[in-house]
């Protein structure tokens, strides 16, 4: 077998990268997207994007993405192959780290054609030193849909103040169904943990004002909702109750009155995702009028 050469992109090679055969029944591709190099027009930077070559032809791809001013990767959206042990030590070359996002269609494991290809690459990243985390249903919101009555439960206010945002997190992640969360309290403690996604609301281009907590008629803490908007558009950025406040199906609340505020700032559709294990949010997304319209799996 020939040698493999395995190295990052340099400007102007989109071409290359895409030189491999693709046929969109998972990954980026399955969504829509396209990759394209910075130089290009594109949002995937070349030294971010690497191949591995047998002979100047591709058989293994992978690129990381993260937002124009990140300085680590934030997710490793595109993995494709034709060779599993190249696809390997590709992974393991590139000095790279950050999750791997594979999207599927929804009920992927009863078509055998994708089910095998999604199985190829969650194997394939297995062997390079990844585990499986979560599996994801991935919603899209749009008016079709209709917008869900508010249940006129909770009175929403603004916080302007970050250690009141961060103390309310550390208390949500408190016995969360979330598996992020609970990956990340394990790994790196709850004050860590709520500092993350702090951070990573802090990240969205969308304005901090749009935050609102949420309280009971008798003026306790319920939870809190985000409404933001990513580099693709408008998110149910975060929903999360307080422990003393579950069981009273508030994440529903909080998830109609993030919709209602999208729209109101102009969202004609809404991205959102749960966990396939978090029953209780995966039913408020389907009783709100979110279709299931992927899945991703999401390893780490």
């Amino acid at each position: 077998m020939s040698d493999l050469l395995i190295r990052p992109l340099v400007a102007g090679e989109t071409q290359l990268f895409n030189s491999l055969s693709d046929p969109g029944l998972v990954g980026r591709a399955l969504a829509g997207h396209d990759f394209a190099l910075t130089d290009e027009g594109g949002e995937y930077r070349p030294e971010w994007s690497w191949v591995a070559l047998r002979e100047g032809t591709v058989v293994a791809r992978a690129a990381w993405w993260a937002g124009p001013d990140d300085a680590e990767p934030i997710a490793l959206d595109w993995f494709d192959f034709t060779d599993a042990d190249a696809a390997v030590r590709l992974l393991r070359t590139a000095p790279l780290k950050a999750e791997y996002e594979l999207l599927v269609p929804p009920g992927w494991r009863e078509r055998p054609e994708v089910r095998d290809m999604a199985q190829a690459r969650i194997d394939t990243a297995i062997v390079a030193g990844m585990e499986p985390l979560v599996e994801r249903y991935r919603y899209t919101w749009t008016p079709d849909c209709g917008l869900p009555e508010r249940p006129g439960r909770l009175e929403f206010r603004p916080e302007p103040d970050d250690d009141v945002i961060l103390d309310v997190l550390r208390r949500i992640g408190e016995g969360s169904l979330d598996a992020h969360t609970r990956h990340a309290v394990a790994t790196k403690g709850v004050d860590a943990a709520a500092r993350e996604e702090l951070d990573i609301l802090l990240w969205f281009p969308s304005p901090r004002e749009w935050w609102r907590l949420a309280y009971t008629p008798q003026g306790h803490l319920a939870g809190i909702q985000v409404p933001a908007r990513n580099p693709n558009g408008p998110v149910v950025g975060f929903i999360g109750v307080v422990p003393e406040q579950r069981g009273h199906g508030y994440a529903y609340d909080l998830l109609v009155e993030c919709t209602h505020d999208l729209v109101a700032y102009g969202a004609e559709g809404i991205a959102a995702a749960t966990d396939r294990g978090n029953v209780p949010m995966a039913a408020h997304f389907a009783k709100a009028g979110y279709p299931v319209t992927q899945e991703r799996i999401d390893l780490v």
